[in-house]
């Protein structure tokens, strides 16, 4: 946009969860659209493709979700779940039950709007949904996406594969050896594949070669107020576990609303395993048995994300082995 220069492209970037370029692409311009709305703005509706997006959505989410009403995650899309929880919202204050959000309904809104104590009742569905799946992995379903078409990163997503259909995990992969779906098509594959998590593995690159270490991305959006409280709790014991167990830099957790992490149901954690413009960790990646160490911690992490609190282990202490005399292998 010709009226921003880099500086206060780089601002908003940041402010919204995007990766900071500066530069205003297609991301950053569907993104100060979003910014454009509050609520009371226009009518809000479910349409085809695309759906309607902005910060009126996410408002309109917010409070919703404050009264109860499962919007499912704040994401500021006005797609089904958010439609169908107006129309519930409707019915409940005997007004037009339409799904629309016009201005009768937001005034009911303004009106009645409350908090819940304890927490937002989004995040602690989802926690509660965490939870109540148990510990053991054997009924779980796991989304592995090897980014792009890089042989190392695959090989990580196939060890860890490996050891967790040992343990009774499902698991599905984005991607075989030689083929490069979009990331819409993986978001839909990880969608269709009812996941309780997904896992996209990637290796960094940047200009410049000392730009070092391992990060891990949950979402989470400072501008809607909201956050995955299981993908940060993943992305946390993932990005210990692996800093614990190799000598990666620790670049630590952060929430991001990049569509990857925005637009999966499940919970979902992006992993960078380094930089490849970075001769040190492209060493480390390289090597076979640096991999399978990024396998057991990728899959030790997993199963601490669904132990409780008193049967969990120090960082870096759990081994694959330790499952079976937990009782939670199948």
């Amino acid at each position: 946009m010709s009226d921003l220069n880099e500086a206060q492209i780089r601002s908003f970037q940041q402010s919204r969860g995007l990766t900071v370029t500066g530069l205003f692409d297609a991301v950053t311009a569907r993104a100060f659209e979003e910014a454009r709305w509050k609520l009371g703005d226009r009518s809000l509706n479910l349409q085809d493709y695309p759906l309607m997006r902005g910060d009126d959505v996410a408002a309109l989410q917010s409070r919703l979700t404050e009264m109860g009403f499962d919007c499912s995650r704040v994401d500021g899309i006005y797609g089904p779940r958010s439609a169908a929880a107006v129309k519930e919202f409707q019915q409940s204050v005997g007004i037009s039950a339409d799904g629309k959000c016009g201005p009768e309904t937001i005034i009911a809104l303004l009106r009645l709007t409350r908090m819940v104590s304890g927490g937002a009742p989004s995040l602690l569905r989802e926690s509660a949904t965490q939870r109540t799946r148990g510990p053991a992995l054997a009924n779980k379903v796991i989304v592995l996406n090897p980014t792009g078409i890089d042989g190392l990163i695959y090989d990580v997503a196939l060890r860890t594969e490996g050891r967790l259909l040992a343990l009774g995990a499902s698991v599905f992969l984005t991607r075989g050896d030689s083929n490069n779906p979009s990331e819409s098509e993986r978001i839909a594959f990880a969608n269709q594949s009812q996941a309780d998590l997904m896992i996209s593995l990637h290796v960094d690159s940047y200009k410049n070669k000392s730009a070092h270490g391992a990060a891990t991305y949950f979402y989470g959006s400072d501008a809607h107020g909201i956050h995955s409280i299981v993908g940060e709790r993943f992305a946390s014991l993932v990005q210990r576990e692996i800093c614990a167990r190799t000598d990666l830099a620790n670049c630590r957790s952060h929430a991001m609303t990049w569509d990857l992490l925005r637009l999966t149901r499940a919970p979902a954690v992006q992993i960078d395993l380094g930089y490849r413009s970075n001769p040190g960790d492209l060493e480390r990646i390289s090597r076979p048995n640096f991999r399978d160490v990024i396998a057991e911690a990728l899959v030790i992490a997993i199963q601490r994300l669904y132990l409780s609190a008193e049967d969990d282990a120090k960082t870096g202490t759990l081994r694959i082995a330790d499952l079976r005399k937990a009782g939670i292998r199948r």
